[in-house]
């Protein structure tokens, strides 16, 4: 399981997951057709410095070719920035590790460009989020990882849209993944516990089609396999002696 992690070293986390979620707040306001994804890459990467913190994506131990992971529409998760300019309509999706204090957190959010999102786009957002926050009310102190799985397989259950089970959220803190794995499908009762003072990446993904997907040619890129639109929403979080503590928010 995870090495314990002392109050000073959650207290990090604490700090650098408001900076992140600040980042993440401002980087909502850039995005608009019109801008590339190298664009935001580069306003990202002049926050992180700025506020004293590392982008984990570009250290050894990812060797990533960007701060952040920007996957527009087909695209899942792990999308490097290209030169693409956004449009109106397309759906993105930002996924972000930094480091603060030698700790790490790990959030994401999926948005639609501009101000004409379908009904399809709105439900398959909502719909990921959703899953996302019942993930997280499943934590009402130590508990069982198949408790917060099986609460986010219902909501995407529920809401009909496919669920990807080859991906899985994780332990995060003193590196960007830890054990446990926590799949975004399981039983109640299951799987290991996760005690107070554990902090774990919950982190849905859905698409609008089927549930498998599919690595692109640059060895980085994961893609819905049948070429629908994909989310991702992704919060660090805190298990507590009687509940749970978001770490990734304002």
């Amino acid at each position: 399981m995870q090495k314990v992690k002392t109050p000073e070293e959650i207290q990090a986390m604490r700090e650098g997951g408001k900076i992140l979620a600040e980042i993440f707040a401002g980087l909502r306001k850039q995005v608009k057709p019109g801008v590339s994804e190298k664009e935001l890459d580069a306003w990202v990467e002049a926050e992180i410095k700025r506020r004293g913190a590392i982008a984990t994506y570009k250290t050894a131990e990812v060797n990533f070719p960007a701060v952040i992971c920007i996957s527009t529409n087909e695209q899942l998760v792990h999308g490097i920035p290209t030169d693409y300019v956004l449009q109106e309509g397309d759906v993105v999706g930002f996924d972000l590790v930094i480091e603060y204090k030698k700790m790490k957190t790990d959030s994401a959010f999926t948005m639609v460009v501009g101000n004409k999102a379908t009904g399809a786009q709105k439900h398959l957002l909502q719909a990921t989020e959703r899953a996302l926050y019942a993930g997280i009310d499943a934590i009402k102190g130590p508990v069982r990882v198949g408790d917060i799985s099986a609460a986010v397989e219902k909501v995407l259950k529920d809401a009909k849209v496919g669920i990807v089970r080859e991906l899985v959220g994780h332990g995060v803190g003193h590196t960007m993944h830890e054990a446990p794995e926590v799949p975004n499908y399981g039983k109640k009762g299951s799987g290991p516990l996760l005690a107070p003072g554990d902090t774990i990446a919950i982190e849905p993904m859905a698409s609008l089609g089927g549930e498998r997907v599919v690595v692109e040619d640059d060895g980085w890129t994961i893609s819905m396999r049948d070429g629908s639109l994909g989310a991702q929403f992704e919060h660090t979080v805190l298990v507590t002696e009687d509940g749970v503590e978001i770490l990734t928010q304002v």
